[in-house]
């Protein structure tokens, strides 16, 4: 099909739609159902690792399943961002770390899109965590593309945000028993 004839959404359509959707370049994708118990407790420990860190930064903020609106024609909302002088309710500016956390259903976007947007707009940190896998893939922002940092499984990682520093001690986000 000619692209031509495909629609292309903006945020302002996007603010109307019912349900949860993000916006990948004027393509609206609905969201998964809700995430597992696995994808839950991962993002858990990580948000609950940053925030024990970085909470009292007057700076710093951590949110999970947050919207960021990139443009005026793409949303993304990642599973956890660090945000650094955030004003106000809404998301425009990138955040300084973005983590997802990866399942079948969700990887060509978060390994190709998001992290094509990440990269784009200069996220220093992107992170994508495979709780099937146990390993996240650390991805650093170096002279406008990403260079991968690190695997980690059971080791920490320091993510540096100016002033600010948070490690992320991987033994402790994934789930006992798996």
């Amino acid at each position: 099909m000619d692209p031509a004839y495909l629609p292309h959404y903006t945020l302002e359509d996007w603010r109307r739609w019912a349900g949860d959707w993000e916006l990948i370049e004027g393509v609206p994708y609905a969201m998964a159902p809700s995430p597992t118990v696995t994808h839950q407790a991962v993002g858990s420990a990580l948000v609950a690792q940053l925030f024990g860190q970085l909470g009292a930064c007057p700076r710093c903020q951590v949110v999970y399943e947050t919207d960021w609106e990139v443009n005026e024609d793409t949303v993304l909302r990642p599973d956890c961002m660090v945000l650094c002088d955030q004003r106000g309710e809404r998301v425009h500016k990138p955040p300084r770390l973005m983590l997802e956390i990866v399942s079948a259903s969700t990887a060509a976007r978060d390994e190709h899109l998001k992290f094509g947007i990440a990269e784009r707009e200069g996220v220093p940190y992107f992170v994508l965590v495979y709780p099937r896998w146990r390993v996240a893939k650390i991805f650093v922002w170096r002279e406008g593309h990403y260079v991968k940092s690190a695997d980690c499984a059971e080791e920490a990682f320091e993510f540096r945000f100016g002033d600010c520093r948070a490690a992320v001690d991987f033994t402790r986000i994934w789930p006992a028993g798996d």
